[in-house]
């Protein structure tokens, strides 16, 4: 049978979906975007995708496209549903696979972001070759991504490997899924700004004479604090932001210890806007997991950015979803 030259990728968040046309190396030939919050229904909302694509379709030919792969928050991969996702304007169970199927003609399927980002890493990016790694999300919340024996590990319902949502401090600070302590609310974007805002408290119950930490700074004065600004901190020096990098590596680091006592995984990859502060968050976190691992995993598992970029790993690890799809 002849390999077919293209596949789809849909990227579907809360406020933006980013979709393209991509070739078996990996190139985005076609890239567009849309408002995901302007559609009123999911129905409308796959039509315009659809219209988006369907002169790249015409051109690059549809008897050449292999199938359509689609990640988004809380997407089952089992039953091809988006059920109960909170960061979506539709409610109830949206059978997101057949509406895209039907709209296209060509066969889909879906998995949560995290997972789509998994299947991008394995295929085009730094994971390339490996069958066993984790690889972490970190952006506004953390995703997770397992893949063992070559395979992404689902579950028997389809929602395996939420590693944001294992506690990590008990009864620590309240997570949007409704519970408390999770890893998403330590070691995300939205968490290490948490972190920074109760450290500068105790600082300023116990101040530093003639301080010039620049977070510091910055709070005394309303700014608001960033995860970005807290990067750009830690550059200059800042001893504060430093100790905001130091605590989160400690969480994240401990938590992928316990993580890797399950799979073994050959590397772990980080991935999203955190990952980018390079070795301020890529130091603490190794050496935390290395102080918390059983001596017979020690020394054996990198710790590594994501050798896709931020802009396209979404659509890339969509479309890796669509060469698997049959006719």
């Amino acid at each position: 049978m002849q390999l077919k030259s293209f596949s789809i990728g849909i990227d579907i968040g809360g406020t933006n979906t980013a979709f393209g046309l991509v070739n078996r190396r990996g190139d985005i030939l076609v890239q567009d975007r849309l408002h995901t919050q302007d559609y009123a229904n999911p129905e409308l909302f796959v039509q315009a995708i659809y219209d988006n694509l369907k002169p790249y379709i015409e051109q690059y030919g549809k008897s050449q496209i292999n199938g359509i792969g689609a990640g988004a928050p809380i997407a089952n991969h089992y039953t091809g549903e988006i059920l109960m996702s909170a960061n979506l304007l539709w409610k109830g169970a949206i059978p997101l696979q057949r509406l895209l199927s039907d709209t296209f003609g060509l066969p889909a399927t879906i998995t949560n972001d995290a997972n789509a980002t998994a299947i991008g890493e394995m295929t085009y990016g730094a994971a390339k070759g490996m069958k066993d790694f984790i690889i972490i999300t970190l952006g506004t919340g953390v995703g997770s991504g397992f893949v063992a024996n070559g395979q992404l590990i689902y579950g028997h319902d389809g929602f395996a490997g939420e590693l944001g949502h294992t506690i990590v401090v008990r009864d620590g600070r309240l997570c949007g899924c409704g519970r408390k302590g999770c890893m998403e609310t330590y070691a995300s974007a939205t968490g290490i700004v948490r972190t920074a805002m109760e450290l500068i408290a105790l600082h300023e119950r116990d101040p530093i004479p003639e301080h010039e930490d620049w977070l510091l700074n910055v709070f005394s004065r309303g700014d608001e604090i960033s995860s970005s600004g807290i990067y750009k901190a830690a550059v200059t020096g800042d001893p504060l932001a430093i100790e905001i990098f130091e605590f989160t590596g400690k969480i994240l680091g401990e938590t992928l210890a316990n993580a890797v006592a399950i799979t073994s995984p050959e590397a772990i990859i980080l991935f999203g806007g955190l990952a980018k502060a390079g070795d301020f968050i890529l130091k603490p976190t190794k050496k935390y997991m290395e102080l918390n691992l059983l001596s017979v995993y020690r020394d054996k598992i990198d710790i590594i950015p994501s050798g896709l970029s931020e802009r396209d790993a979404a659509i890339l690890g969509a479309a890796a979803l669509g060469w698997n799809l049959t006719h």
